[in-house]
């Protein structure tokens, strides 16, 4: 009985160390991911994380290889609330943690500042800061993962002349990184279009209150109003736009091609917003609406604005993995540079500074309070 009792515990201890043996041959590999999780953009910052997510369980489910040893990815999420000082000790600490691979940050004022920090820490960064500057850093590994200020500020202006037929407009910007950044390109193309900006007021992202502004826009009539900032801004302004009886059309970039738009604006936006998000039309493509499905069974709700694409970044930087048959950042980013890798929202292939080198840009409208693509360019 003895002997018997003894060959049990004997298998029964083999078995645990078979078992920490197998578990000890996994790889954590920890994930990234900065983006305002509270505050007024709270909507796209828990998108953007869901996207990241969303691709951690499908790879995790794959029992991905590298070196003999099975990857086990780890999301690591971070609030940087879209404030610049926030933004840098988040990096310094997920740089600190040993996090080598970040999806993030959401806003341009964030990016610029910590891209240096992730930089430093060795860390590749994926951002969809669209400020210009996000990627003049001279930073080796860090990619803007969508199009930039530049193609989503002129799309619109190209857009407000040969479609929408205007020929005046006035300029609102928020004087964010992102929000200036993007009224500029406006600025510049629209000139170059022969659009004449009658008007140009500046407010701040965290206002609420836009009658003055729009009373001195309404005097000047212009065509269009084009305002470089975010949705929580943009939905009261348009509803204040329609209280007024202004009646240009309220012209954004990607930031306005939320669903919070609706939910902030109501009634007001329907037919009035336009606005370009970077991305081909997800319902276009080959896989758009398959990710838009198993996104909305996951997470109960509707992909907002990047969901996709940084879905798309994250399975790239571990094909990427795969291909260099390593975890360092440097060989890593070599892959990324070298093969262009085809995702949900497009096909992904960056030049010498991170920028893409096509990058789609979708234009936007809305109807019964929810955006609604229009074109591809």
């Amino acid at each position: 009985m003895q002997n018997r009792f003894t060959q049990i515990t004997l298998i029964g201890a083999m078995a645990v160390a078979m078992a920490a043996g197998a578990h000890a041959e996994d790889q954590i590999v920890k994930i990234g991911q900065t983006g305002p999780l509270s505050g007024a953009n709270a909507f796209a910052g828990k998108d953007n994380e869901n996207g990241v997510r969303l691709a951690l369980e499908e790879l995790n489910a794959k029992k991905i290889s590298i070196g003999g040893k099975t990857l086990k990815f780890e999301l690591q999420s971070e609030d940087d609330q879209c404030d610049p000082k926030s933004g840098v000790n988040v990096a310094q600490k997920l740089v600190d943690g040993g996090v080598k691979f970040v999806m993030g940050p959401y806003c341009s004022g964030v990016a610029i500042p910590a891209s240096r920090v992730y930089s430093e820490g060795g860390a590749m960064l994926s951002t969809v800061g669209t400020n210009p500057k996000v990627t003049q850093g001279g930073y080796k590994n860090l990619f803007r993962i969508v199009a930039g200020d530049d193609q989503i500020g002129s799309s619109m202006a190209v857009y407000a002349t040969k479609v929408l037929k205007a020929k005046t407009a006035g300029v609102v910007d928020d004087r964010t990184a992102f929000g200036k950044g993007v009224a500029d390109e406006f600025i510049k193309e629209a000139k170059s279009q022969g659009l004449t900006i009658v008007a140009q007021e500046f407010t701040s992202d965290k206002a609420m209150d836009f009658a003055a502004i729009l009373t001195t826009m309404k005097a000047k009539q212009p065509d269009v109003i084009f305002f470089g900032g975010y949705a929580p801004q943009g939905g009261p302004m348009v509803r204040q736009m329609k209280q007024l009886g202004l009646t240009a059309k309220l012209l954004g970039g990607d930031t306005l091609c939320s669903p919070e738009m609706g939910k902030l604006g109501m009634d007001a936006v329907n037919d009035t917003v336009f606005c370009a998000q970077g991305g081909a039309l997800l319902d276009a493509t080959a896989t758009g609406p398959a990710f838009k499905a198993k996104y909305k069974k996951r997470f109960n709700q509707d992909a907002d604005v990047y969901a996709a694409s940084f879905y798309d970044q994250t399975m790239f930087i571990v094909d990427a993995m795969q291909k260099a048959n390593s975890l360092d950042p440097v060989k890593v980013g070599a892959e990324i540079y070298k093969n262009p890798y085809k995702g949900v929202a497009g096909t992904y292939a960056y030049d010498d500074k991170g920028n893409m080198k096509q990058a789609p840009v979708t234009v936007f409208t809305f109807r019964n309070a929810l955006p609604v693509p229009l074109a591809s360019y």
